[in-house]
């Protein structure tokens, strides 16, 4: 077994193997307004898999209990304030990719109110849009009054890593 990363390694490791899951989860959400149950086991997958070997075992075994945090805080959203069942699954399964000190949890908090509020103005003009709409044209997200918000999530999960990655 190697030894662990330095952070932005770790970051970049985990950056591209969440690529393809995170472009899987907005094209989805955006699709069928579903964040498939498959690619958030896939991505806990990636955790499960790539973690111990870039992280240290102690913070790999510690970052599963954010999943935990954000599972409790996302099925209350759920019940309370009508959250996605596949967005609060997809929320937890990547919080253990995200770093929790201080400037991680203030570079979260920041990335995914602004991925958000772009996220659903660029939805809401493109589906205002015909030609953009007819290229898509079996896409629930353009019909339905809600947001798909996998977007944002997924963003949110690929810039904090993407940034971390160049911040070394």
């Amino acid at each position: 077994m190697m030894a662990p990363l330095p952070p932005a390694g770790q970051a970049l490791v985990f950056l591209i193997a969440v690529t393809p899951i995170c472009a899987w989860v907005i094209f989805t959400d955006l699709k069928y307004m579903k964040i498939r149950n498959a690619a958030v086991l896939a991505l806990l997958a990636v955790f499960a898999l790539i973690g111990p070997v870039v992280l240290p075992v102690e913070l790999w075994l510690w970052r599963w209990s954010s999943a935990a945090v954000v599972l409790a805080i996302g099925v209350l959203l759920h019940l309370r304030a009508g959250f996605g069942a596949g967005d609060v699954k997809f929320a937890a399964a990547a919080a253990p990719f995200l770093d929790t000190s201080l400037p991680g949890l203030q570079l979260i908090f920041l990335l995914l109110p602004v991925l958000t509020v772009a996220a659903l103005l660029t939805h809401r003009a493109a589906r205002a849009l015909p030609a953009l709409r007819d290229c898509a044209p079996d896409w629930v997200s353009w019909r339905r009054a809600d947001f798909p918000f996998g977007i944002p999530l997924a963003a949110t999960l690929w810039f904090s890593l993407a940034l971390s990655a160049l911040a070394g």
